[in-house]
């Protein structure tokens, strides 16, 4: 009530101002509310319907439409300022020159409609186009063909009512689908992403053809996508892009190809600033991009660059998502659909226009063959002359048509008025040269034409087939695809982020921080890590990385947490209280709740750790126990193997080693890791390893073993398997490496113009060589991993019979960097790799491995199994176990023999 008040004074107060002015006012004042609730809807409409969101009849905005109709009114076949089709274009546009000049540019640079002279810009750099005056522009082939036919369209009057525009253009392909579309409108927006061209076509003779079609879109700037979640376009889908990035040497990465919707200019300014962050390390980029991307980025020393690639995907534009939403305008109402029911309406349409087309084109040759027909029976029977004694214009036609009965029984519909006033124009010299042989020739070439077309119309659907595969013949030439389809690998931001920042530690105090500069330093960090600390009292924590927190006194170890990281492993021994007995354990952490405390203890008071190390690799050491001097305890050291223990969780109490008090614990000697050798796979879709078992399996791979990489353009390297690899598309050679096995390969040297042989080993891991002449016009033709490898040679020339070749046999194995043998001279149309000898290499000593059986469960079969008492133990013997499982009796023999020591000594279980 008090707001209405107020508004009805400030009103009141308004008015007094005004009848204080020299001149009368007479007008009432509205106030905004009021302007809101009664204009806000026509505002929206308006903006929706004449601005921001495509038709579905013919896939453009408004301005669009009239850029294009204008373009057309125009048209003469050469080239008009674009000034002056902005101008023109005013005549049926009511906005200003500046927003149709744009919108004109924005059309001729996704080079469908426009032919275009001049600077329209780059849309890979995002250089503006010149002024409107300074350019040129006419319509494109494509566009004449498909977009224009004013026998079909219908018309509307302009906005000031002088001219007539079209109310939709009759676009007879996707056109909307090919090009996108972008707009913001009141209350909705539209994001229609751009499609193949040839893609559409196919896509549309599917349609025709009753088949299935699936479409994803196609983006000038190239790039890698992922359309995974594509979701037909429709609201809630997803796009992935990427810039194309490749390794040009050990310092530089080249980007060849951007994320659609980014410049060069923005992903630069991106990189930059993922450098100043920290994100990255860079030493310097380089824009080298003309007609095509070419970004050189320098590294700094000793920084990986598949790390960084993977880095630039996760924290500049090289990587963005892209949320497309299908909006556009169908009978003046905004609708959402997927790019299939877009794509079908589009194709149903398209089939309508041409069956109208086919039907005014029929019209138009029935009345040519109706008039021809008349002016023959006209001429042919001189009716012309009954006219002459006629004084009346209306004799003269009644004396036309009178002569014309007798003649007219095969005509396809009655004569008009019309038809005999256009006889009696027919000039005296026609008449006088008619040639009957050619008007019957005539005739029948128009009743050829005519069986034509209703031959077309009765297969309707075959002559859209037809008409779409011409549309692809004739323009699909350099319309192929651009932008590669794949499927991506998620990137962990913490895994490639660039650690520039010190970690420092006060164990004594329990601060850990970046800004604790006098202190311990830890590790290099990120903002974005989290670090894991473990304490004396047997606590342990997870907390983000910052400037300083407290964590708790007494540290122990302080590390970068790795999630889901099964591969590193704690060997930990522990006291229970004050007065517990002492346990030991080995787990990992993989997942927990940050800043949470968990006791890695029993949870009794006084609990403090005895022995704490962090295995990278799973490895287990041996250690010594040294017990005090108490009472008649007897055996006072002793040695443990953690490897005797599994793996198990966080939160499990251990095995026992002893209820008496420990003085020390000490390391003894290294041990190898326990874990199992890791499977590798490769996935082939997104080019990357993984242990997920996806794609093909490479093998068993422990620390030591690596991999084998050789490129089509002859490069090799043997290198240790890491998840966050990348590698070159003319990969051709991947596979677990075997040292001793030699590689064969056939090669072509560009420099002495010969066919070569070569095999050798590697000699130096890790380190990438190229094994070709280096020369230009060198190529590999083969290679291959076998020991005892086989080709097939076919010559260029017939006369040359194929040649097998064993490339064992003809050559030896010598160094990387040698020639090889000499194959031949003559010209090598094609090598084939055949079937290898068989070959038996020698079988490697096994290893058996023994599954580790839980202590706690050991321990528990021999104390129910065998009595404490001397004679029970030393009389103990292997069939009177319950268990004869082979590895399970292995390891119970040894926990027996442990315990007969034990007992001998001091009566007491030791474990």
């Amino acid at each position: 009530m008090s707001e209405e008040i107020n508004d009805n004074e400030h009103e009141e107060e308004l008015t007094n101002q005004n009848d204080n002015l020299d001149s009368p006012q007479e007008e009432t004042i509205t106030k905004v509310t009021g302007m809101y609730k009664e204009w806000f809807l026509d505002y929206a409409s308006y903006v929706i319907l004449e601005r921001a969101v495509p038709s579905l009849e013919d896939g453009l905005k408004p301005v669009q439409r009239r850029i294009m109709h204008s373009m057309k009114d125009l048209d003469d076949g050469r080239y008009n300022k674009v000034a002056n089709i902005v101008g023109h274009t005013m005549q049926y546009h009511p906005h200003g020159d500046a927003s149709i000049a744009d919108a004109m540019v924005q059309i001729g640079q996704k080079e469908l409609l426009i032919d275009m002279q001049g600077n329209w810009g780059n849309i890979l750099t995002g250089d503006r186009a010149a002024a409107s005056r300074y350019i040129e522009a006419r319509l494109s082939k494509f566009a004449l063909e498909v977009v224009f036919n004013p026998k079909t369209t219908a018309w509307k009057l302009s906005y000031d009512g002088r001219r007539k525009e079209p109310i939709d253009l009759p676009v007879k392909f996707p056109l909307l689908l090919a090009q996108g579309a972008e707009g913001i409108a009141v209350g909705l927006s539209t994001k229609i992403l751009p499609h193949n061209f040839i893609e559409l076509i196919d896509a549309s003779i599917k349609y025709l053809k009753g088949r299935s079609f699936k479409i994803v879109p196609d983006f000038l700037t190239g790039g890698i996508a992922d359309f995974t979640n594509y979701n037909d376009g429709k609201r809630g889908g997803k796009v992935r892009v990427r810039a194309k990035i490749s390794q040009l040497d050990k310092k530089t990465l080249v980007i060849t190809e951007i994320p659609f919707g980014t410049t060069t200019t923005s992903l630069i300014d991106s990189i930059l600033k993922a450098n100043e962050k920290g994100k990255i390390k860079v030493k310097k980029i380089e824009d080298n991009t003309a007609a095509n991307v070419e970004i050189l980025v320098h590294l700094p020393p000793n920084v990986s660059p598949d790390k960084t690639i993977d880095a630039l995907y996760a924290f500049t534009n090289c990587e963005s998502s892209i949320s497309p939403l299908c909006c556009t305008i169908e009978n003046n109402k905004p609708v959402f659909v997927g790019v299939s029911e877009m794509l079908k309406h589009s194709t149903d349409l398209t089939v309508e226009l041409l069956k109208r087309e086919l039907e005014i084109q029929l019209n138009e040759l029935e009345e040519q063959w109706h008039f021809s027909s008349l002016e023959r029976i006209f001429i042919e029977n001189r009716i012309y002359r009954d006219i002459e004694e006629e004084e009346t214009w209306e004799g003269v036609i009644a004396a036309i048509d009178k002569g014309l009965k007798p003649h007219i029984k095969h005509l396809k519909r009655a004569i008009t008025e019309e038809d005999i006033v256009r006889l009696t124009e027919i000039r005296i010299k026609k008449i006088s040269k008619f040639d009957i042989d050619k008007a019957k020739q005539h005739i029948e070439s128009l009743e050829d034409k005519i069986a034509v077309v209703k031959n077309h119309l009765d297969n309707l659907i075959e002559f859209a087939i037809d008409y779409f595969k011409n549309l692809k013949d004739k323009y699909g030439k350099g319309k192929e695809r651009k932008t590669e389809i794949r499927i991506f690998d998620d990137i962990v931001a913490t895994k490639v982020v660039m650690r520039n920042t010190k970690l420092y530690v006060n164990r004594a105090e329990g601060f850990v921080g970046t800004s604790l500069k006098k202190d311990e330093y830890v590790t290099d960090c990120a903002d974005i890590d989290n670090v894991i600390v473990f304490r004396k009292d047997g606590k342990m924590m997870v907390t983000k990385v910052d400037s300083k927190t407290f964590v708790g006194k007494d540290i122990i170890h302080i590390a970068i947490f790795k999630k889901k990281d099964k591969r590193t492993v704690y060997n930990y021994m522990y006291k229970d209280g004050t007065k517990g007995a002492s346990y030991m354990k080995r787990f990992n952490v993989t997942s927990v709740t940050r800043d949470k405390e968990y006791d890695l203890a029993n949870g009794n008071k006084g609990s403090k750790v005895l022995y704490f190390t962090a295995n990278p690799n799973g490895e287990a050491e041996v250690v010594t126990i040294n017990l005090r001097a108490v009472g008649s305890v007897k055996k006072m050291k002793w040695d443990i193997d953690f490897a005797d223990l599994a793996v198990k969780g966080r939160g499990v109490r251990g095995n026992t080693i002893t209820k008496y008090a420990i003085k020390s614990v000490d390391f003894k000697s290294e041990g190898v890791s326990t874990l199992k050798p890791r499977k590798i796979w490769f996935d082939d879709a997104v080019q990357r390893l993984n242990v997920d078992e996806r794609g093909e399996l490479l093998g068993e791979f422990r620390a030591e073993d690596k991999l084998l990489i050789a490129t089509q353009s002859g490069k090799i390297k043997a290198v240790k398997p890491n998840l966050g690899m990348h590698f070159e598309e003319d990969m051709i050679v991947l596979e677990k490496w075997n040292s001793k096995k030699p590689i064969s390969a056939i090669y072509f040297d560009g420099d002495k113009q010969r066919y070569y042989i070569k095999r050798f080993l590697i000699e130096t891991p890790e380190k990438e060589e190229v094994f070709i002449s280096e020369h230009e016009k060198s190529q590999l033709e083969i290679v291959a991993t076998d020991y005892r490898p086989m080709a097939e040679i076919i010559f260029s020339k017939r006369s040359l019979e194929k040649m097998e070749i064993n490339l064992e046999e003809f050559i030896a194995v010598k160094g990387i960097k040698a020639l090889g043998n000499q194959l031949t001279t003559d010209k090598i149309k094609q090598v084939n790799l055949l079937e290898s000898l068989p070959f038996e290499e020698p079988e490697a000593p096994k290893v058996e491995e023994v599954e580790v059986i839980e202590e706690e469960v050991i321990e528990e079969v021999v104390e129910e199994t065998l009595p404490l008492d001397v004679p029970t133990i030393k009389n103990a013997s292997l069939p009177d176990l319950p268990n004869k499982d082979d590895k399970k009796t292995a390891l119970l023999k040894k926990a027996i023999k442990k315990k007969k020591e034990n007992n001998d000594e001091n009566q007491q279980t030791l474990f």
